[in-house]
């Protein structure tokens, strides 16, 4: 995806060095003009190394990087002297990139901490000289290897941002208001659907100096796994949230409907997606009496954790920090695709139970 300096998405033609051929090369002195063989080996070819740099959040600087070659290894010489390596090249990509082949789809390399090296694509071996096959059966070898070739194609990188919690909600349900309240990041804000149309990060500070990271994703709509909307783009950056918050406003005609309705698409997108932690805010919450939200909070599913909140008048936001906090802390909150799994056990006992009455 790529609007304005936003890019998540690179395709770049990659090719590693190949290995410098190794020499076949015999000695030769003033006293003794057969010596024996004194061929070096080969240098090996230039690797195309991964880098993870913590400053950089988009591939915008692969824009135009659209040709990656590393260089070739260097021929062994006389005098056993072994060739060259080629010089490696290396690519800085933000946190949560993904590298892939084109061709079969396979995950070559993946980046997720800062500094982090991963040789991506590697150099050819450099060829071994003649001196390398001399023994005392064979003193004088005459041959000696070629350097192993270059590894060539066309790539992929995809970046999948990096966040605690992951903001998932229709357009316009207030997720860039509240990002814009509880941490110091500035997204786009307007009245009208689709406002946001990049991934924005923000850190929410916390109580003795603690933190996490939020991230303010596209809007969801109905079909959005079938590429509707901004479909796959935005559904990807989903799977590195550890907590999901569900922002559903106020005003809406039918607060479970529209949970149901966000919950489906993050199911047939990636059915991993119910693994993670789920919690629930009713945005736009200035609105409501107490009586009207003890009515939505009847309708909202029980297992899952709702308050209510309103960015305007900071109405339940230190709540909210508290229950994302506890989320990411906490490793005993059971998944949704497990209760989901209770729950239909709990129907099957029953179904049993009444059949054997009757």
């Amino acid at each position: 995806m790529e609007r304005g300096n936003f890019v998540d998405y690179i395709r770049i033609f990659a090719k590693s060095g190949k290995g410098g051929a190794g020499s076949a090369h015999f000695m030769r002195t003033k006293y003794n003009p057969e010596a024996g063989p004194d061929g070096g080996d080969g240098g090996r070819g230039g690797h195309i190394i991964l880098r993870g740099n913590s400053q950089l959040w988009t591939l915008l600087h692969l824009r135009w990087y659209k040709n990656v070659v590393a260089e070739d290894g260097g021929n062994g010489r006389d005098n056993n002297s072994t060739g060259r390596n080629g010089e490696d090249v290396i690519i800085e990509v933000p946190l949560g990139t993904q590298a892939f082949d084109e061709e079969t789809g396979d995950l070559e390399a993946e980046i997720l901490q800062d500094g982090e090296e991963v040789i991506w694509i590697s150099g050819g071996q450099g060829g071994r000289g003649n001196n390398f096959f001399r023994s005392a059966t064979n003193q004088a070898p005459d041959y000696a290897q070629p350097g192993m070739p270059s590894v060539e194609g066309w790539k992929v990188l995809e970046l999948k941002i990096l966040a605690d919690v992951g903001l998932v909600g229709f357009p316009n349900a207030g997720k860039s208001t509240l990002l814009s309240t509880i941490t110091a990041a500035r997204p786009k804000i307007a009245d009208y659907a689709f406002t946001t149309l990049t991934p924005n990060l923000g850190m929410v500070p916390y109580r003795n100096d603690r933190s996490f990271a939020i991230a303010d994703l596209p809007g969801i709509i109905e079909g959005a796994h079938e590429g509707k909307g901004l479909g796959h783009r935005f559904l990807r950056h989903i799977e590195r949230n550890s907590v999901l918050l569900f922002l559903i406003p106020a005003d809406s005609a039918d607060h479970r409907k529209d949970y149901d309705i966000l919950v489906n698409e993050l199911e047939q997108y990636n059915p991993e997606l119910l693994d993670k932690q789920f919690l629930l805010a009713i945005s736009k919450s200035d609105m409501l009496d107490d009586e009207l939200k003890e009515a939505i909070a009847a309708e909202l599913p029980a297992d899952v954790p709702v308050v209510f909140i309103s960015s305007v008048t900071q109405q339940g936001l230190s709540e909210l920090k508290d229950m994302l906090w506890q989320a990411l802390n906490s490793d005993v909150q059971p998944s949704r695709s497990r209760l989901i799994e209770e729950e239909e056990e709990q129907e099957d006992d029953e179904d049993f139970e009444e059949e054997a009455e009757h």
